[in-house]
């Protein structure tokens, strides 16, 4: 199972798992789909939204990390430094906290919809937190 379907404010994305590359993250997260919550744009990193999830363990260490998310690629901070969370990327990239760079589990990238990416970013930017569901295809 690889497909996924992301549900973002009032826009829907196609999505995959990367399996290969970040297997013990894309397995973590299965086991809690679907999961929600609710997308707010960041603060330090650029171009992205995150859903916050404070000291949510999801029991993976690092694979696949970046601090450079391209658009469209979603990833997995599973805490430390800073609290745990999950970034989607919409344009450039520095992934970081008020502690400095971080780097996160790079485990779903989006297929279907990224040019519909930006707009989700102006939503949370300017009109607040939106809602975010992850679901099975």
């Amino acid at each position: 199972m690889s497909g996924l379907r992301i549900s973002a404010g009032p826009f829907v994305y196609g999505a995959r798992f990367e399996e290969t590359k970040a297997a013990k993250t894309c397995a973590a997260f299965r086991r809690r789909l679907p999961f929600a919550g609710k997308a707010v744009h960041v603060r330090w990193s650029g171009e992205a939204v995150w859903i916050p999830l404070g000291d949510l363990d999801f029991g993976v260490g690092f694979e696949n990390h970046t601090s450079y998310p391209a658009p469209g690629q979603v990833i997995l901070y599973p805490g430390g430094i800073s609290e745990t969370e999950i970034l989607l990327a919409y344009g450039g990239v520095n992934f970081a906290s008020k502690m400095g760079q971080l780097a996160g589990n790079h485990f779903i990238t989006i297929t279907s919809g990224l040019e519909h990416l930006p707009e989700l970013g102006r939503l949370a930017l300017w009109e607040g937190a939106q809602e975010i569901r992850f679901d099975v295809a």
